[in-house]
């Protein structure tokens, strides 16, 4: 918390004239969506200073991008929190909501955030996909279906680029319920720059997210 409200103080130069958010940086999408994006946590000049995430920074690019390609966004980029990016069938989050030194949060940071996390995945009740952006995300995601009841497979289900896991056996959830978590490599520029995510990649898991909603193939934008 204290690094982020420092980040926001002292800015960096490019955006040395602009406000920071500087505060947790809440999800963002459609109430109604059935495919959640699970990523990190906000970038320290990109969610933490447009209080959005996933905004302003080149990973939120790649991503806004293929969620236009794919007809799930409006619009192929989003720099600003109040450009009027409009999402359909699809929520973004975070696994921890303030933005950490090197993107590194730390064990206490996790856990506190975790219970926002889970709030949100109750609230959004149509939801059945979970894409989770990197190792961060996938581990988050398994400890957040648990906490709603779900009983995981065993041994722990792996991270993998288009690795699929279907979790369904709920506790308190009525039955017939089943969850789909899905993984793919984080749009960080280390991954990105690097050529180990690239958009055809990541293009396929927004596709394969698509049909395990039942949302179909894409017919957005080309």
């Amino acid at each position: 918390m204290a690094w982020r409200e420092l980040v926001a103080r002292e800015k960096v130069a490019r955006f040395r004239d602009e406000p920071y958010w500087g505060r947790p940086v809440p999800g963002f999408g459609d109430p109604d969506a059935r495919i959640f994006i699970l990523g990190l946590a906000p970038a320290a000049h990109g969610g933490n200073r447009t209080g959005r995430v996933f905004t302003g920074d080149a990973s939120g690019d790649f991503l806004w991008s293929a969620l236009h390609r794919a007809g799930l966004a409006d619009r192929p980029s989003s720099r600003r929190a109040n450009d009027g990016l409009t999402l359909t069938d699809v929520r973004i989050g975070a696994a921890v909501r303030c933005a950490p030194p090197a993107n590194k949060p730390t064990i206490d940071e996790r856990d506190n955030c975790a219970p926002y996390l889970v709030r949100e995945l109750m609230a959004l009740d149509r939801v059945t996909v979970v894409v989770a952006l990197g190792q961060f995300g996938w581990d988050a995601g398994l400890r957040a279906l648990a906490a709603l009841g779900a009983r995981l497979p065993t041994p722990k289900p792996r991270f993998g680029h288009l690795a699929e896991v279907p979790i369904g056996d709920w506790g308190g959830v009525p039955s017939g319920r089943t969850w789909h978590l899905l993984g793919s490599y984080h749009p960080s520029q280390q991954n990105t720059f690097t050529g180990r995510l690239t958009p055809p990649m990541f293009d396929a898991v927004v596709e394969r997210a698509k049909v395990l909603a039942d949302l179909g193939s894409s017919s957005g934008p080309t």
